[in-house]
């Protein structure tokens, strides 16, 4: 933030389902790697609970043996985002709010939106690399819970209380998250998301969520009343 000021609050985004739109950074980065459809049957798998994150990350992070850290950051150049990412990163700072990336994407994913979009921190598992080329093996697991207490402990390191953070995201992984702090966003999301979520939108512009950040930090957004089925309307 370039202040030691307290801030505001904190909003932690997702990334797979939320600001890569229709699949995720692993599929994209699959793609590329050759081993695609076997990580869309693991996270349809995790998404229905079949699995668990470790076994995806295992599964996923053998595709990437043999590969450079510099072939990576080519192609993160051209992973699909939704639009109005550095717009709302620019409310946040006008805010004193501070963003963070709170999801189970690869570190060189996280690494990558961080330097473009000036996110303050990021969390995820991580792949083993010598002389600058995966190995194919995971260092370090990261599931929904871990997600959870990595925002939790931001939280704490801010002297800002979880009641007083955000979360936007989409899916599974997102649920203890939504659970634990005072306001949540499902953007994009699935069914169980959306049953969790303090508000709901459809959008394919992250700035649609500003209005309700807005709102939330300045002591006056209300829940989207439920069903889940009911959504906050965004171009």
């Amino acid at each position: 933030m370039g202040s030691s000021a307290e801030p505001h609050g904190i909003v932690f985004f997702d990334v797979d389902g939320t600001l890569v739109p229709h699949g995720s950074s692993s599929s994209f980065l699959a793609d590329r790697l050759g081993h695609r459809a076997e990580v869309d049957r693991a996270e349809t798998d995790y998404a229905a609970g079949r699995l668990d994150n470790d076994q995806v990350c295992t599964i996923d992070a053998a595709g990437w043996a043999g590969r450079t850290t510099r072939e990576i950051e080519e192609w993160l150049t051209e992973l699909p985002l939704v639009a109005g990412i550095a717009e709302t990163l620019a409310w946040c700072h006008s805010a004193a709010v501070v963003p963070y990336l709170a999801s189970l994407a690869w570190s060189p994913v996280s690494a990558y939106l961080v330097e473009r979009f000036g996110f303050a921190g990021a969390c995820g598992p991580t792949l083993e690399t010598i002389g600058g080329v995966f190995t194919g093996r995971v260092t370090q697991v990261f599931d929904e819970f871990d997600k959870r207490d990595f925002a939790l402990g931001i939280c704490r390191a801010s002297g800002v209380e979880p009641g007083n953070s955000l979360a936007v995201g989409d899916g599974r992984s997102d649920l203890p998250l939504f659970d634990a702090i005072g306001y949540s966003i499902a953007l994009n999301a699935s069914e169980d998301a959306r049953a969790c979520a303090t508000a709901r939108i459809d959008s394919v512009d992250l700035t649609a969520t500003i209005p309700l950040l807005a709102s939330w930090f300045r002591g006056g957004a209300e829940p989207v009343p439920r069903p889940a089925t009911a959504l906050v309307a965004a171009p």
